[in-house]
């Protein structure tokens, strides 16, 4: 999963639990209020019933239910009431003789409320309290249906969840654009480090567009590329320098083979000179290799029309006493290969090719799909049992071309190392060898 996706989606779960919370808090909030409004309500309501009461001449109490509002008079109105006096029970008309379960209270009490399903299965709000007039205790009772402030509720509720779910969605929508521009920065390297891997430039430049805590990522990436880099270029060097030292012991070498002392042993004459010819040959090839892949930037993808002109002015050059004519057929783009393995595949091609043409070289490169290469020549070729003997690593059908048998066992490697394949055929149109090499897409 990207970045992207697991910022926004911890910042949805965030958001979610955050404004659910709120909702719930809210809705809370909203209920207590209401009841604590309708209890005041019913305070008062009460206060009224009581200030109804009246001491008669024989000092009982006597209740005027013409000073009742006219609420308590409509039948199931919804407010009801229930007074236990002087071991009398008195109920509101609005109940019709139905009796509900309200509980005297014992004692002097402020009031304590409960709810209870009323007459019709009306949800009621029912306000308790003890008190004490004109020297009687007296316990009340006064309720109150709750259909309509449920319905006001239910309806505040759904304006309150639209208007939470809108909000939701415009934050959800901002953190999105936040995100997405604090992670532009990313983009940015994404860029340089495809230009990286296309040759375009050896390091990070843009550091300061990325965040900074990644910032030490960066910077330790141009350092491993600089290292890499240099560490190439060292053993590059190296070789050279190595195959080059080795020149002047491996002539000393030859000249000691030819000297008289070893006349009387012929056979240890002849071993050495065929050992100084390989180690000879090692070392050309290697020289060859250096002088092929030093002239070209290490790291760059691979072009092929580009690389192979300058590929084909090299051997040229290097196989100067032939009148060599080559015919490329190649695709002006960057491939998505290693640079360096790639001139050396395509340079050991041509560099067998080279040895055994008389005149013509074709060389096609295909990149629809996969990359496929194909190196053909006019020499004169070789048995069809005979092909596949070329791609083992020492193998050469005639001693009488220089070489060590190793171009094409290279070749092989560098196909394998790809998951590629490595063909040898007779070519149709020159006659000779048609090396084809397939290298899957990355």
């Amino acid at each position: 999963m990207s970045l992207r996706r697991r910022l926004n989606r911890g910042l949805i779960i965030i958001l979610t639990v955050v404004f659910t919370a709120n909702w719930l808090a809210a809705d809370w909030v909203i209920r207590g209020v209401a009841e604590r409004e309708m209890l005041t309500r019913l305070v008062h309501d009460g206060d009224s019933l009581l200030d109804s009461l009246q001491l008669a001449e024989d000092g009982q109490l006597k209740f005027d239910i013409s000073h009742a509002g006219s609420v308590y008079g409509q039948a199931f109105s919804g407010h009801y009431f229930l007074i236990h006096l002087d071991g009398r029970v008195l109920y509101s008309p609005s109940l019709q003789e139905t009796t509900l379960p309200f509980q005297a209270v014992d004692g002097l009490t402020s009031y304590h409320f409960h709810f209870q399903e009323g007459p019709k299965q009306q949800p009621l709000l029912i306000l308790s309290r003890g008190v004490e007039r004109l020297g009687h205790h007296i316990s009340i009772s006064v309720a109150e249906e709750l259909t309509a402030i449920d319905h006001d509720i239910s309806g505040v509720r759904l304006a309150y969840s639209i208007f939470c779910l809108l909000v939701l969605m415009i934050a959800i929508v901002l953190q999105t654009v936040d995100v997405k521009r604090s992670l532009s920065g990313f983009k940015v390297l994404r860029e340089e480090l495809t230009a990286i891997a296309s040759g375009q430039q050896q390091q990070v430049g843009s550091t300061a567009t990325v965040p900074a805590e990644v910032r030490p990522l960066v910077k330790e990436l141009n350092r491993l590329l600089l290292l890499v880099d240099r560490r190439m270029h060292q053993s590059r060097t190296a070789l050279g320098n190595v195959a080059h030292a080795l020149k002047t012991p491996l002539a000393m070498l030859y000249r000691l083979a030819e000297s008289p002392a070893l006349t009387a042993n012929p056979e240890l004459t002849v071993q050495i000179q065929q050992q100084n010819q390989i180690i000879h040959q090692r070392i050309e090839r290697e020289l060859k290799r250096a002088r092929i892949s030093g002239t070209f930037q290490a790291g760059a993808n691979f072009n092929p029309q580009q690389e192979l002109t300058a590929l084909v002015q090299l051997l040229r050059n290097i196989y100067s006493e032939k009148t060599l004519n080559f015919q490329i057929q190649a695709p002006d783009q960057l491939l998505s290969c290693d640079r360096e393995d790639m001139l050396e595949l395509m340079g050991n091609l041509l560099d067998n090719a080279c040895k055994w043409a008389e005149q013509c070289i074709e060389i096609n490169v295909n990149c629809d799909n996969g990359i496929m290469l194909s190196v053909a020549d006019d020499g004169p070729g070789c048995a069809l049992a005979d092909m596949q003997q070329l791609l083992k690593r020492g193998v050469r059908l005639d001693e009488n071309i220089q070489g060590h048998g190793l171009g094409l066992a290279i070749v092989q490697d560098i196909a394998e190392f790809y998951g590629g394949v490595v063909s040898v055929q007779q070519s149709e149109s020159l006659g000779g060898l048609q090396v084809k090499v397939y290298l899957p897409k990355v």
